[in-house]
This record gives C-alpha cells, structure tokens and sequence, in this order.
C-alpha cells in the first residue's frame, strides 16, 4: 500500500495526485491545499519514492495498479511525468475509477532521453561524511540547476539514506521512459497540460493521445517548463480548476 497525505474531507470525488520521477507527495502539498477548498485531495508517494514501500519492479501496470488498490471508487486524477503515465494506464485499464484525467507534461509515448544522470549524481554521495543537505548539495554534481534542490528533498539526513530506491529505478528506467503497450482507451474527459517552454508533449504526440483518449484537450502554460506546477503554480492550479469545473 502506498503512503499517502489527504487534504480536506470535502464530500464528492475526490482528487488524486500522483508525482513524477524522484518526486513525492510533500511536493504537492501547497496545491492540494489550495484544492481542497473544494474537494478532498489525496496525495500518495509512489512506490520505491518517499515513504512508500520499496518493490521489485518499477513498471506502469504495477503503478497503475498501486493507484487502484487505494481508491474505493471514482476518483479525478491528475499525475505529472512519471505519475501522469502511470495515471494513463490506470484510466486506460480501469476507466471506471477515473472520471477526469489531467496529465501534467508528458505523452504516452517512449521519449529518447535518460534519467540516470540524478541516479549517478546520488550514488556518488558520501551519505557517512553528510551532516546537512548542504553538504549533500557540495558533492552532488553534473544536474541541470534546481534539480539538486529537488533531489534532497528525498534525503533522509537521520538515516543517512535516500527515500528513493536507486537500484529499482535504474534497472527499470527503460520502462520509465517508456509507455507500456495497453489495449483499450479512456472515453471521459482528458486535458493534456503542458508548459509552454517544455518538448516533452509535442505536435506529432497528438494522434497517438487522441487514439487513447478521444476526449482528449490541449493547454499549455506560457513560460513553464517541465516543471510547471512548481515553475507556475497560480496558472496551473488556474488550469486544473477550470478543467475540473
């Protein structure tokens, strides 16, 4: 069972979210807060990242499946990256937990690039000679800027370890980058969200996300790279709302 944090206890749907790669669900919480005004929020830690168990595998059908076992019915989901793929197949094979899907920057498609750099960035720290995540952030190396800050909110300076399981991750990380081959589709509403300045959802990703999601409808927001909750967080949370209403 997966870790999770609720926000509210508006009744109704509630919504899940669901993190990227490396992420958690405290990354999420000045969000939900703001949507829990009007819904409950559920955020969860996904397997092998945070507080949730460390497991074998690091597939989308197993995340998928994580997802499932948490909901006791009908959910609006909305996932960024990693989570947004993992909360496409489980629209796409449980369409009946889902009744709107919002997917934060990424497609269902296979995408060329590699995530092992922060991987190898956080092999190579010195956990027995770290006091402060400062000293963490002095040895860690070769990440585009931000992404160390990033990385050691998944440090647990107490134990001396990080809260994600780098071996797992990197022996699944083709599947990560990947998109599982799923039949079916999800018939209810969709919008794909993606910033403006980002590559990662891109023109000729439209047929195959219209194939899975005929509902499907596009947005960006101006200014917002991939990480575009924490780089806009008012135009996204605008966004998410309006979809939503």
């Amino acid at each position: 069972m997966l870790n999770t944090v609720t926000f509210g206890d508006a009744p109704g749907p509630p919504l899940l979210i669901v993190h990227g790669l490396f992420g958690s669900a405290r990354n999420w919480g000045v969000l939900a807060k703001r949507f829990s005004e009007t819904r409950r929020v559920i955020t969860v830690d996904m397997r092998n990242h945070g507080f949730s168990g460390w497991e074998a595998t690091n597939s989308y059908p197993d995340m998928a499946g994580d997802l499932a076992a948490l909901l006791d019915g009908p959910a609006d989901v909305l996932g960024h990256s990693m989570g947004g793929k993992a909360a496409m197949v489980l629209a796409i094979t449980q369409p009946d937990l889902v009744n709107r899907l919002i997917v934060a920057d990424i497609a269902p498609v296979t995408y060329p690039h590699s995530q092992m750099g922060p991987i190898n960035a956080m092999r190579q720290v010195d956990l027995a000679r770290v006091a402060s995540r400062t000293d963490a952030k002095a040895q860690l190396s070769g990440l585009e800027p931000g992404v160390d800050d990033f990385l050691l909110q998944s440090l647990d300076l107490k134990e001396k370890r990080w809260r994600l399981n780098l071996d797992v991750l990197a022996a699944d990380m083709d599947k990560i980058i990947g998109f599982p081959d799923v039949s079916g589709q999800f018939d209810d509403p969709t919008l794909f969200l993606s910033g403006g300045n980002s590559d990662y959802v891109q023109a000729d990703h439209r047929d195959q996300i219209k194939m899975l999601f005929p509902d499907a409808k596009f947005a960006k927001i101006p200014g917002a790279g991939h990480w575009l909750h924490a780089e806009k967080p008012r135009e996204f949370a605008t966004a998410v709302e309006t979809f939503l209403a």
